[in-house]
C-alpha cells in the first residue's frame, strides 16, 4: 500500500497527450493490481477465460502499453523481488485482509448486494507470482523491457530514473519519492473515466507529476526528514506508524523538533520495530546496478497465439491493437530509445 503522502505533496494534474515523451520506470507489481481491480465485472468478478483463469491483468497490460507507446512515452516495467524481512509481517496481514474480504464479497453476491460485492471484491484483488509471470512473458513478445528488482519494484525504478535511463518513477504509490526519485506520475495505469464506489456517477481520472524537489521546498523539508515523517504515519516496514501521528502532525512535529529521534524523545515513543534498518533501507536501499534495459522486437503471431488461442482474447481486437503497436514503434521510435538507453 505504501505510505500515504497525499495530503501534503504538491502535485500538477496534465493531460496525456501533455506528458513528455519520455522514458517511465513503471512499478510493474502496483500496475498490474490497479488492472486487477478496476476491470471487472459489476458484481466485481475479474474479467476470465474459458478455464476460469484471471486474465484482467494481462488485457490493461497489452492495451494500456500501446497507448503508453503512441503518446510516445517508453516504459519499462520493474517487478517485485523477493520480499524484504521487514515487510513480511505487513505482506501476512494483507493476505488476512483479502481473505476476509474474499468471503465478505461472496456473500454479498449470494444477497444480490452488488455493489457491496463489488467494492469486497476489489479489496479481495491478490496478485500472485504466476500472473507476475504472464506479464513478463506478455511483455518479452511485445519487445517491451522490464527489470526484476532484487527486493522492491519501487526502488529499483528510482534508481533507473535516478541512473538517466528514464524521466520518471510510474506508481500509485508514493515510496519512490522516498527512494529518491526525482519525478513520480501518478494515475498513468488508471488514467480515463471511473465509475465513483456506489454510486451511478463517472469522473475522469487524469495524471499527476510530483517533483520530489518541489515536495521538499514546499514542506520544507530535507529527503532524510520526509523519510522520518513518512516513518512517524507508517510505511510498509512499520504500517502501524505511532499512535495519534497523521500527515500533518508528523510534518509539524519533523519541522518544530527537527529529527525523528528528538521527536521520539520529546513525546516519549518508543518503536517496536528496527527504525535504523527502516531508515536505511529508503536511503540506501537494496538495488542492482548491473541491470539491462533492452527493446525487442514485436511478435505478432506469437502474442496473437498467447492471447487469442491460450487467454480466449478477442482476435479482431489484439490484430487492431497489434496493428496501431507497430505502427507506433516504427518512424522516430529508435531515435528516442538511443536518447535515454545508449
Amino acid at each position: 500500500m505504501g505510505v500515504d503522502l497525499s495530503e501534503l505533496v504538491p502535485r500538477k494534474t496534465v493531460e496525456l497527450q501533455a506528458l513528455p515523451k519520455e522514458g517511465i520506470a513503471i512499478d510493474g507489481n502496483n500496475a498490474l493490481y490497479q488492472f486487477l481491480t478496476v476491470i471487472r465485472q459489476p458484481d466485481g468478478t475479474p474479467l476470465m477465460n474459458t478455464r476460469g483463469q484471471i486474465t484482467s491483468h494481462l488485457q490493461g497490460l497489452f492495451y494500456r502499453t500501446i497507448n503508453f507507446i503512441e503518446l510516445g512515452l517508453r516504459p519499462i516495467y520493474v517487478f517485485d523481488g523477493e520480499v524484504l524481512p521487514l515487510k513480511r509481517q505487513e505482506i501476512a496481514k494483507r493476505s488476512e485482509r483479502r481473505e476476509k474480504a474474499k468471503e465478505e464479497a461472496e456473500r454479498a453476491k449470494e444477497l444480490g448486494l452488488y455493489e457491496e460485492a463489488y467494492k469486497k471484491s476489489v479489496q479481495a484483488a491478490r496478485l500472485d507470482k504466476q500472473m507476475v509471470e504472464q506479464a513478463k512473458k506478455l511483455l518479452q513478445l511485445m519487445g517491451v523491457p522490464f527489470v526484476d528488482a532484487p527486493f522492491e519494484g519501487e526502488a529499483q525504478a528510482a534508481k533507473i530514473v535516478l541512473d538517466g535511463k528514464a524521466y520518471a518513477c510510474v506508481s500509485q504509490d508514493y515510496d519512490s519519492l522516498l527512494f529518491g526519485a526525482p519525478r513520480l506520475i501518478r494515475n498513468l495505469t488508471i488514467s480515463g473515466k471511473r465509475k465513483l464506489p456506489n454510486k451511478n456517477e463517472y469522473i475522469e481520472i487524469k495524471p499527476e507529476i510530483i517533483e520530489l524537489n518541489q515536495v521538499l521546498s514546499t514542506l520544507g523539508l530535507e529527503r532524510r526528514q520526509l523519510i522520518w515523517l513518512a516513518i512517524l504515519i507508517g510505511t510498509d516496514y512499520n504500517p502501524e506508524g505511532f499512535p495519534n501521528i497523521g500527515p500533518k502532525t508528523a510534518l509539524k512535529l519533523i519541522k518544530q523538533y527537527g529529527t525523528l529521534q528528538k521527536v521520539l524523545e520529546v513525546k516519549g515513543l518508543k518503536p517496536d520495530f528496527d527504525l535504523e534498518a527502516v531508515e536505511q533501507e529508503f536511503l540506501n536501499p537494496h538495488v542492482k546496478n548491473d541491470y539491462e534495459i533492452v527493446w525487442g522486437n514485436v511478435q505478432k503471431d506469437a502474442i496473437i497465439n498467447y492471447l487469442c488461442e491460450e487467454q480466449d482474447f478477442s482476435r479482431e481486437r489484439v490484430e487492431a491493437a497489434l496493428q496501431r503497436l507497430i505502427k507506433a514503434r516504427s518512424g522516430g521510435f529508435q531515435q528516442t530509445l538511443e536518447k535515454w538507453f545508449s
